[in-house]
């Protein structure tokens, strides 16, 4: 007897209540494992390479035993008929039977560049020369990394994950126990997922200050001096050869003698980005870390600049010197995040910091060093740049303060110390005529930057 429209929807159903299951249990498995591993690592043995029985052989086997126990403790032989009937499922559902002899996964990851918080795509898939059933996966994300979303299908999973901060990421690997097609024996397959570049959100910056003296490259900002751009700062008198168009007639008329518009020149500037990468602070209040901050607003700086067709170059000081040669365009904003990807991976530099290399500060370029002026070496780093006549400009990131316990004078004092320290080295910086502006996570970088607009910034005599 075929059966009816009710008996299908209710086999339907039934399916897609076990599918729904075996996601749920398969996300409640990945987020537990994630979690873990944030916490001990990803795991460094790899799976047997071998087929091993599954739980339903082993639940098979239990009534099997039980049963025949059972019947030669208690001698009742109709006790046999339960583990007869599992040993004839477990003899016609052969472990073997129609079991691929090759069996691998594969994953797709999409994209490899990413900016923080953005998704990522990972889709795994099982490779095999015979029949299977659903695999059950078991992710194991690297740190930083968070899962979104987690979808198994009839052949692999798919995953969407997130990065909290920028690095060069290593997003972890994923175990898939894959069944025989009758559910009796599993084997373990793994995938390691590689890595993927996330790129900082870069803050909201705007202004691009500019140094007294610019190269003589053509550019959009304004110097003093007479050229061919296109703001107007004076007349002159009209000199043979000059172009009838720039002749100023109001002026003209009142001096009854051609005047010519004066325009100023247009030049570009070459910048340089200082990262101060020593260490790496929390803030406790906020859960902030300096890493993270001095990189965001050096990011939104550099496009500034960008935007504007100057040249900006990097240098990083830390536990390895990093340097970028200053070039324009867009693919200079993506070299520069690049170069310091893996700074959070550098180990802690101990003693004096190695001098600066030449090439690294174009002549009379604008340095601004982000530093949470928290470690006294920098300041042989910015007294380098000074005594090369370099303008420069120290951006604070806020390392955040430590948190005295309550009712504890040492405590207290300690904090005041810190905080005169902190004072101190910025006295220092205005006392050889270094500009210290604060930047404030979470606010544009023009809070800080704009008062550098009342004057051109000047370097040190040479």
């Amino acid at each position: 007897m075929n059966p009816g429209p009710a008996a299908e929807r209710d086999g339907t159903g039934e399916e897609a209540a076990d599918d729904d299951r075996l996601a749920r249990r398969a996300r409640a498995l990945a987020v537990a494992r994630s979690v873990r591993a944030s916490a001990a690592g990803l795991p460094d043995s790899p799976p047997a390479p071998h087929w091993r029985p599954g739980e339903q052989t082993l639940r098979l086997l239990t009534v099997a035993t039980v049963a025949a126990v059972t019947a030669v403790v208690t001698g009742q032989a109709w006790l046999l008929a339960p583990g007869a009937f599992a040993a004839v499922l477990l003899a016609f559902a052969a472990p073997g039977t129609g079991r691929p002899a090759r069996l691998s996964a594969e994953s797709a990851v999409g994209p490899r560049r990413c900016f923080e918080g953005e998704p990522v795509t990972v889709r795994v898939t099982v490779a095999h020369d015979g029949r299977i059933g659903r695999p059950e996966p078991v992710v194991s994300l690297g740190p930083g990394l968070a899962l979104d979303a987690l979808t198994v299908t009839p052949t692999g999973v798919d995953l969407v994950l997130h990065a909290d901060s920028w690095g060069r990421r290593h997003l972890g690997v994923v175990d898939l126990d894959v069944p025989d097609a009758h559910g009796l024996t599993l084997r373990t397959v793994r995938t390691d997922l590689g890595t993927v570049d996330v790129f900082p959100v870069p803050d909201s910056a705007r202004l691009t200050p500019i140094p007294v003296r610019l190269p003589e490259r053509i550019g959009e900002h304004t110097t003093a001096h007479e050229g061919t751009g296109v703001e107007v700062v004076g007349v002159r008198p009209h000199v043979p050869g000059e172009r009838q168009r720039r002749i100023h007639w109001p002026s003209t008329t009142r001096r009854d003698a051609v005047q010519i518009n004066q325009f100023a020149a247009e030049r570009a500037a070459d910048a340089v980005v200082l990262l101060d990468t020593l260490a790496d602070y929390i803030d406790t209040a906020t859960g902030r870390r300096s890493l993270d901050e001095t990189l965001r607003a050096a990011a939104g700086l550099a496009r500034a600049y960008l935007r504007r067709h100057d040249r900006i170059g990097l240098i990083a000081v830390g536990g390895q010197l990093r340097q970028l040669a200053a070039g324009s365009g867009d693919r200079q904003f993506y070299r520069l995040v690049e170069s310091v990807l893996e700074a959070r991976q550098d180990r802690p530099r101990r003693g004096p910091l190695p001098p600066l290399p030449l090439a690294a500060l174009p002549g009379h370029a604008l340095v601004y060093a982000f530093t949470p002026l928290a470690d006294q070496r920098i300041l042989d780093v910015l007294g380098q740049i000074r005594e090369r006549g370099n303008p420069l400009v120290v951006v604070e990131i806020p390392a955040g303060e430590p948190t005295p316990r309550p009712g504890e004078e040492i405590d207290a004092l300690a904090l005041r110390l810190w905080r005169a320290e902190r004072e101190a080295m910025r006295a220092t910086l205005r006392g050889r005529g270094i500009p210290v502006v604060g930047h404030t996570p979470g606010e544009t970088l023009d809070l800080a930057l704009g008062p550098l607009l009342r004057r051109r910034i000047m370097g040190a005599a040479r």
